[in-house]
């Protein structure tokens, strides 16, 4: 059955600079996004899309070309155009118990490619987040981890040597790298997360599968154990159609208070 959410002629505006093809095709899409399109239902037909425009038939051609040139819907004739995005693996929590739950929960439904790993000298940064020597060594891992054979994040992490050591590149493809170092014999309390927006370059995009210069959602993260000595340093490159990451929020306590916390009460 095909859904018809999209409102009518009133939303694309002639008069700006955007051609309107493009104006479509960003409706559409934001609706693809927010699941007003589930994946496998159908949008309007090409004619149903010029009448709800009043744009021409090219014109709306162009808007459905671009979305699956992204790979957001297939298009088949006498079939129609049909939704094939699924909704992003999604982060939730605010703390570390929710971390791991959320990562194990990630592992179960995607898979994994080890694309390095290796002990080696530590970097400046490695080196600096996790307050070793400079002569220090560390193992070093990349992975790529995908949803249904689609990439969706380039994660590089740095351990030290005794906690890498503890576990094989088997298990690193198999289970949550929080667990393992757990497992080590470290007791995980709590990380400290910066979020970035950066652009993919000649490493990330063709590990993504995206254009260089596509935007991705960058995570630094350092975790520490329950004596507070770093035990982990990663940093995560999302694609940002493909991940979202989501907080809770708690209003701070008080009379006329107009501020929120992410703690946890």
């Amino acid at each position: 059955m095909t859904d018809k959410t999209i409102s009518p002629k009133n939303t694309i505006d002639e008069t700006l600079p955007t051609p309107l093809y493009h104006q479509i095709y960003v409706l559409i899409r934001e609706k693809i996004f927010s699941g007003a399109y589930e994946n496998g239902s159908l949008i309007p037909t090409e004619n149903e899309l010029e009448k709800m425009f009043d744009v021409s038939r090219i014109t709306v051609k162009r808007a459905l070309d671009e979305l699956a040139a992204e790979g957001l819907v297939t298009r088949q004739r006498g079939r129609g155009t049909t939704i094939t995005f699924s909704n992003p693996v999604s982060h939730s929590s605010a703390n570390m118990d929710g971390l791991m739950e959320d990562l194990i929960s990630i592992v179960k439904e995607t898979t994994v490619e080890i694309i390095e790993f290796d002990y080696v000298k530590a970097s400046p940064q490695a080196m600096d987040a996790l307050k070793l020597d400079p002569s220090s060594i560390v193992q070093k891992a990349i992975r790529v981890r995908k949803k249904d054979n689609t990439p969706f994040s380039y994660v590089i992490t740095h351990l030290p040597e005794e906690i890498g050591r503890s576990f094989s590149t088997d298990e690193l493809k198999n289970e949550p790298i929080l667990a393992l170092i757990e497992r080590s014999g470290k007791s995980i309390s709590r990380a400290r997360q910066t979020v970035t927006a950066t652009l993919a370059d000649g490493t990330t995009a063709p590990a993504l599968a995206v254009n260089i210069g596509s935007p991705l959602l960058k995570v630094s993260r350092i975790v520490y154990d329950d004596q507070d000595i770093p035990v982990e340093y990663i940093i995560i490159y999302y694609r940002p159609d493909l991940y979202q990451l989501n907080l809770e929020l708690s209003r701070v306590k008080g009379e006329k208070s107009n501020f929120w916390s992410t703690e946890q009460k």
